[in-house]
């Protein structure tokens, strides 16, 4: 036999009668499946969460609160500016003194006598798109969902509101269709159209409006319509801060630890509105 084909013959032998040996596993190591990954937030979590910290509980803590902390602090947010927002009406604690605006119930007198704390921009519309939304609704995002408590309860987007107009309102889109309202509420200017789903606030808050409204989306990082945006920018043009919005501003930065720049930061209505 040749040489050639005689040492092939041997190597052969050597590796058809050496047993199987698994590969060795380095401890420090792991397979590919095993390793982090990085996970991907759907940008209206990881943007508002970028900045979210654990929520607070007291009325002496600055933070944060979900709804049910805000609603503590609230009325010491409006301590000697309690007026409603949609009508003017003047309230102590949480009863309305309807007669002092010239209220008149549409439907139900028990809840427009009484205060409700109002989101401006719709808790409907902070968490219809989220996945806790989707697997129980409002409750869900409520219970699991930090970014959505953070949202429902900041300062911002809360203001006192007569509960009927409140619950009128719903989560309706704000508008503006009549220069001559007809009345709904007696001598309150706010309106509500049902059928069109929207409501029309009254002037003197539109202002007020359009900042918040500004704010939370651009802080939760919703999604804002072009005809939404150019009726929230030409609102804050039209009617600009007044000291009413600046002292409401300058108290929740007491309990929340921030305010909103679109009342404080003239340059970002600039900015984003021409």
């Amino acid at each position: 036999m040749p040489y050639a084909l005689l040492l092939f013959a041997t190597l052969l032998a050597a590796c058809t009668s050496a047993p199987y040996l698994p590969p060795v596993r380095i401890p420090s190591e792991r397979p590919v499946a095993d390793q982090a990954r990085p996970i991907k937030m759907p940008p209206s979590v990881s943007t508002a969460s970028s900045s979210l910290s654990a929520l607070v509980y007291g009325k002496k803590a600055v933070g944060h609160r979900d709804f049910a902390g805000a609603k503590k602090v609230l009325p010491s947010v409006f301590a000697g500016m309690e007026e409603d927002f949609y009508c003017g009406c003047r309230y102590s604690g949480n009863a309305v003194d309807l007669d002092g605006c010239g209220y008149r119930p549409r439907k139900s007198f028990e809840r427009a006598s009484r205060i409700e704390w109002e989101h401006v921009v719709p808790a409907w519309v902070l968490g219809q798109q989220r996945k806790c939304w989707q697997s129980g609704g409002r409750a869900n995002c409520t219970a699991t969902d930090p970014v959505f408590q953070m949202a429902e309860g900041d300062l911002i987007n809360l203001v006192p509101a007569v509960g009927e107009v409140n619950g009128d309102r719903s989560n309706f889109p704000y508008s503006a269709w009549t220069s001559h309202p007809e009345p709904m509420y007696g001598a309150c200017q706010t309106i509500v159209d049902f059928k069109g789903r929207r409501a029309q606030p009254r002037t003197e808050v539109r202002g007020r409006a359009a900042r918040i409204t500004l704010y939370m989306y651009e802080t939760y990082k919703l999604n804002l319509s072009s005809q939404d945006k150019k009726l929230m920018c030409a609102w804050a043009k039209t009617y600009p801060v007044d000291d009413w919005e600046r002292e409401r501003n300058t108290r929740i930065v007491r309990w929340q630890g921030r305010g909103n720049p679109w009342v404080t930061e003239a340059a970002k209505l600039k900015a984003a509105c021409g």
